[in-house]
């Protein structure tokens, strides 16, 4: 089963769920992986403390333009909807920062001219810490594909038991890369202005991916209700609310899990192990 944990916005406690999620599974006697989608600033090792096995090195294809063979008809330029190749009269020219490796522009190319060169983007670290497998990517600095990367992270997804996906904060694409195929999203939230507007975006998100979610609320017992009242009202099941508890934070801070900091907090991450494999039940 495949649980992705996404929010809409950063600083809501994501990877605190996640890794402590991923721990106390591993915990209880079952297969769980750790893969922190979150490529651009992954930090769950710092919870984790992984003994990293293997690095691979992540790449994509992007178009080389043979101009010998190149007619100019302008057929890949007029396909690309992120201008990363164009054609300027008699010449093509391609930009790979901007390239998302769809591949189109060689498909429609008549002459053959453009074939496919590999640049890396970033790293995949395989590991263990614990009993949990772990998996992360970690983007080269300055690179913008993102996406890609966090296709590469999941190809590496273990075949049985709980996978855990840390995605990236947000709703744009390189989110709907980390949590598409999941079998459950858990969408972390705050009871503030800007949690709600936040988790609004999400929700709308994960629904038009057609994928079953939850609520997860952090710092619950601050702000006022108005999440909860959305929630009722969209009739969004609540299945974990964590209180803005200091202790929580100083734990955070040194790095601790929470569930080995906090004894008293396994008990709401047992609960919300139910609920996922009821979930994972109804899936099957």
């Amino acid at each position: 089963m495949q649980i992705a944990i996404a929010s809409g916005k950063g600083g809501t406690g994501k990877t605190t769920i996640a890794t402590n999620l991923a721990c106390y599974i591993a915990r209880s006697g079952e297969d769980v992986q750790y893969i922190d989608c979150d490529v651009e600033e992954p930090n769950g090792h710092i919870f984790l403390k992984p003994e990293i096995s293997e690095t691979q090195t992540a790449a994509i294809d992007t178009p080389q333009v043979d101009a010998e063979r190149c007619d100019g008809c302008g057929k890949c330029s007029q396909l690309c909807q992120y201008s990363a190749i164009i054609c300027l009269k008699e010449t093509v020219m391609t930009f790979e920062q901007l390239c998302h490796s769809c591949g189109g522009c060689m498909l429609v190319c008549p002459t053959g001219a453009i074939t496919a060169k590999q640049g890396p983007i970033g790293f995949v670290d395989l590991g263990a810490a614990d009993g949990v497998k772990f998996a992360q990517g970690r983007l080269n600095i300055g690179d913008i594909h993102t996406p890609g990367l966090i296709k590469h992270v999941k190809q590496h997804a273990a075949k049985r038991g709980y996978v855990i996906i840390d995605a990236p904060p947000g709703t744009s694409c390189p989110v709907i890369e980390a949590v598409k195929g999941a079998d459950f999203v858990l969408l972390v939230t705050e009871p503030t202005p800007f949690g709600l507007n936040d988790l609004r975006l999400a929700v709308g998100m994960v629904r038009e991916l057609k994928l079953p979610f939850a609520v997860a609320i952090n710092r619950s017992d601050i702000g006022d209700e108005q999440v909860r009242r959305y929630c009722d009202q969209e009739s969004i099941e609540v299945v974990l609310e964590i209180p803005d508890d200091r202790r929580i934070a100083e734990a955070y801070s040194v790095g601790e899990m929470v569930i080995e900091a906090l004894p008293g907090y396994r008990k709401k991450f047992a609960d919300l192990c139910e609920r996922l494999k009821m979930t994972g039940d109804q899936v099957s």
